[in-house]
């Protein structure tokens, strides 16, 4: 009977050191995932940091979202710097028909903000010879949205 209740109580002891490790894992990937997410997140356009450059396309990207929509990327060199630009919905793009291409020289009115330690902007306006393609109210709201806020 003895030998019976160390076995019991050798198991149980076991279990619940699993258990227990189980868990502290799970916390631990939970929290690590959660920190790359707010890293990946792309801040809300803010107005009090908007900015006006011009330069010249270096790459053109499409970027598929979490939800897997496209989105369109421009790394644009400055006079002063390069900087990522976030344009908006590749599909958006295509309907108000705009494109980009390398070497294309453009004006960007954005929000500066910086996206997993790097600085870049949020357009809100892009104009290209002499076209503007309007992408996000004074306030920062994607027309694409139908003027509701999203994560943008």
């Amino acid at each position: 009977m003895k030998r019976c209740s160390l076995s019991l109580s050798l198991s149980l002891s076991l279990s619940l050191s699993l258990t227990a490790l189980a868990l502290l894992l799970a916390l631990l990937s939970t929290e690590a995932i959660g920190q790359n997410e707010s890293r990946r997140r792309i801040p809300n356009y803010d107005p009090k940091t908007e900015v006006t450059t011009r330069g010249v396309i270096q790459d053109v990207q499409q970027q598929t979202g979490r939800q897997g929509w496209s989105g369109t990327h421009l790394t644009l060199k400055s006079d002063a710097e390069t900087l990522e630009v976030h344009v908006g919905p590749s599909s958006y793009i295509a309907q108000q028909q705009f494109s980009f291409a390398k070497g294309d020289a453009i004006e960007v009115v954005g929000s500066r903000v910086t996206i997993a330690d790097k600085e870049a902007l949020i357009a809100r306006e892009i104009t290209k010879d002499g076209k503007t393609l309007v992408l996000r109210n004074t306030q920062g709201i994607p027309q694409w949205s139908g003027g509701r806020r999203r994560n943008n």
